[in-house]
């Protein structure tokens, strides 16, 4: 006997991501139908329905009325349309993605991290290949989220991010439904936020020479502003610039998924020279045999 969406959407809600996947295959014609009705048949009406099905899961719990389930669909993706509408005009800055929150809403790395999709969302981004995890790691889970800021730290054009995205967000809502059933198992994320604390600690403690040796290849690959810097001395130039004129840098938060990792950082000028350095960077690392074999720097503007 089928199951109602109410009844789907409450299972969902405790968990069952197996329900929450018939859920939006039930709709998804009707969610294709709206969206090809605002956008035309382009591959954009797709792009706009897999978006839905990332949204309705990170805002099932806003969900008041689970008989309603249809209609709100159907209104997240004609959202969704009009976001995409609007980006087909030429703009100064990229408009956010449907999967970011409204202002002032928790990051989706924070809603995640208290949702019942946290596991189920995490383990799907690991399965993305390398270059599209590191721009979904930066678009959705730290605050460098334009496409020039990822396009910088990321050492590519603006065009291949959006690229990029679209890629991630299509193998994403594919995985996500195959990967329903299953069970997955958390990361320790904090464990990782330790490590990097652990790190900067080591570094601004004078024994970052150490910490070159301990962490860095020989190899290492620097890019800042988008171009390439340099190797370790590079890094170790950066290092004296910084904590030479007694700067801190604190972690605001880090997060992994297999071998890239995701730093965003606070910097904290002394009050002898309070404009030193910027407010904070992100750091966009890529790991080879457990050692860092490329580090990308952008800056957080005042």
């Amino acid at each position: 006997m089928l199951r109602s969406d109410a009844e789907l959407v409450r299972a969902a809600r405790t968990g069952d991501m197996a329900a929450f996947a018939v859920l939006t295959e039930r709709h998804r014609a009707g969610l294709r139908a709206t969206a090809i009705a605002v956008l035309g048949y382009t591959d954009e009406a797709e792009d706009a329905v897999q978006d839905t099905m990332l949204t309705a899961m990170r805002r099932l719990p806003e969900l008041r009325d689970p008989e309603a389930a249809g209609p709100w669909l159907r209104q997240i993706v004609r959202n969704t349309c009009k976001m995409l509408l609007r980006r087909r005009q030429p703009v100064p800055v990229a408009e956010p993605e449907p999967l970011m929150p409204p202002a002032g809403d928790p990051r989706p790395d924070e809603v995640l991290g208290q949702s019942y999709a946290r596991d189920w969302v995490r383990d799907a981004v690991g399965r993305l290949s390398l270059p599209l995890r590191e721009v979904v790691l930066l678009r959705y889970f730290s605050d460098y989220t334009s496409y020039h800021q990822i396009a910088k730290l990321c050492g590519i054009g603006e065009d291949t991010v959006a690229s990029r995205l679209r890629d991630a967000r299509r193998t994403l809502a594919h995985t996500l439904r195959e990967t329903a059933d299953d069970a997955h198992h958390a990361a320790d994320h904090e464990a990782h936020r330790r490590q990097a604390r652990d790190h900067l600690t080591a570094m601004q403690s004078g024994t970052y020479d150490r910490v070159l040796d301990d962490w860095y290849r020989p190899d290492l690959s620097v890019f800042a502003l988008g171009g390439l810097v340099g190797d370790r001395s590079a890094l170790r130039a950066m290092m004296d610039y910084t904590f030479g004129a007694g700067v801190g840098v604190r972690l605001r938060d880090a997060t992994a998924s297999g071998e890239v990792l995701v730093w965003d950082t606070d910097y904290i000028n002394p009050h002898s020279d309070p404009e030193h350095c910027p407010p904070g960077s992100a750091w966009l690392i890529r790991l080879r045999e457990g050692r860092v074999a490329r580090m990308g720097v952008a800056y957080a503007t005042r």
